[in-house]
């Protein structure tokens, strides 16, 4: 399955960085990564701490990650911290807010028109 993830090819739209980043999103372990790296950077054997899973597991994850553009990895000595690319986020975010908005605008048309339709009743 995570060789799949890093393996996909680009799609006709180019949205295959989208696809990319919701399809490693998808996953709960690639989520709690997520969530971790929020708070700060963190090496591999800190994100691994909470899984019961491999520290080889957890470094294919983060590859799927890095792939999707959403964490990127430094070098500190012999330390290499990933850090949350919050750019990829806020371009996720706003994907997901052309939706909203446009959803919202329509619920509040809907209740306006239920408004006007419950005041013209006799």
């Amino acid at each position: 399955m995570i060789k799949e993830l890093v393996d996909l090819s680009a799609t006709k739209d180019g949205s295959d960085g989208l696809d990319r980043a919701f399809l490693a999103l998808a996953d709960p372990v690639r989520r709690a990564i997520i969530a971790r790296l929020s708070r700060g950077p963190a090496t591999v054997n800190e994100l691994a701490e909470p899984f019961t899973i491999t520290k080889q597991a957890v470094s294919q994850h983060i590859q799927v990650l890095e792939k999707a553009g959403l964490i990127t990895r430094t070098r500190e000595g012999q330390k290499r911290p990933c850090h949350l690319d919050a750019a990829a986020l806020e371009a996720l975010t706003s994907w997901i807010d052309q939706y909203r908005l446009a959803t919202e605008r329509r619920y509040r048309n809907l209740d306006g028109l239920l408004t006007q339709m419950q005041t013209e009743e006799p």
